[in-house]
């Protein structure tokens, strides 16, 4: 079997050896369960509870889908009107630095007096933590299009709104998409922060809950459980990149 055909499966590989150190390092240790459960304890928890964890997980992902939709949506205009404007990029970055410096825990007290408590708070605090990623790379991406061929296409009499869905956005897309996979990891950030400070269901809520009854295995369950979610839709967005921009990658791996 050539490295060629077990490359895709290194991944599930190097998880199965964490994990399998991890319980030999718990079991071989003795530590208390309060400390640190073993993975056969969480995973234990997990399908104990599989039914009351899916009831919190289907809210921390619709959500999180949610919120990620509004965030991406907002920073893709913005990106695009600061990458095709100096005057804008220099009116509302510094303004986008300084808000997104602010802790968004800080966030979701002023969201939850404004909307009260729930999911609303959650959409929110998901949306606002991935804009300004998807801003950068939008904007970097527009800024950075080869300006040739925008000359050629206005020479041939091409309106700004044609070259920019001609030309621009094409040559952005890689920065899009690879936004959209920094985001949707922080869009789920965001949500659990939300729900641990203020909603009565979602993964956070489960969590904070759980860590209160002194249920630790519980805890890891909605760790884990959050880690496989960002991980699929991580790699569904990988796989969308790949069929939309494939053509921007280079068949190179210096470390085989």
């Amino acid at each position: 079997m050539t490295i060629e055909r077990i490359r895709p499966f290194f991944s599930v590989i190097f998880a199965v050896v964490v994990l399998g150190l991890w319980e030999l390092g718990v079991r071989l240790f003795n530590v208390s369960i309060f400390i640190l459960p073993a993975p056969s304890q969480f995973f234990g928890s997990l399908i104990e509870n599989w039914h009351g964890i899916m009831f919190h997980a289907e809210q921390t992902m619709y959500t999180t889908v949610i919120g990620f939709a509004i965030g991406v949506t907002l920073g893709g205009i913005l990106g695009v009107a600061a990458g095709a404007s100096r005057s804008v990029y220099q009116t509302i970055y510094p303004a986008l630095v300084g808000f997104y410096s602010v802790p968004k825990v800080a966030l979701v007290p002023i969201f939850v007096i404004w909307f009260g408590s729930g999911t609303v708070p959650a959409v929110l605090t998901s949306a606002v933590i991935c804009i300004f990623p998807v801003m950068v790379n939008v904007a970097a991406g527009v800024a950075t299009t080869e300006k040739d061929l925008e000359d050629v296409l206005r020479s041939l009499g091409a309106s700004m709104l044609e070259t920019l869905w001609y030309v621009v956005i094409p040559r952005s897309a890689p920065y899009f998409f690879a936004s959209l996979k920094v985001a949707i990891t922080l869009s789920f950030v965001g949500t659990v922060i939300s729900e641990t400070v203020a909603a009565n269901r979602g993964i956070g809520t489960m969590m904070v809950r759980a860590s209160a009854d002194f249920d630790v295995p519980l805890v890891f369950a909605g760790l884990f459980l959050l880690a496989a979610m960002g991980i699929v839709m991580y790699a569904f967005f990988a796989v969308i990149e790949g069929r939309v921009v494939g053509w921007t990658k280079r068949d190179v791996d210096f470390a085989t």
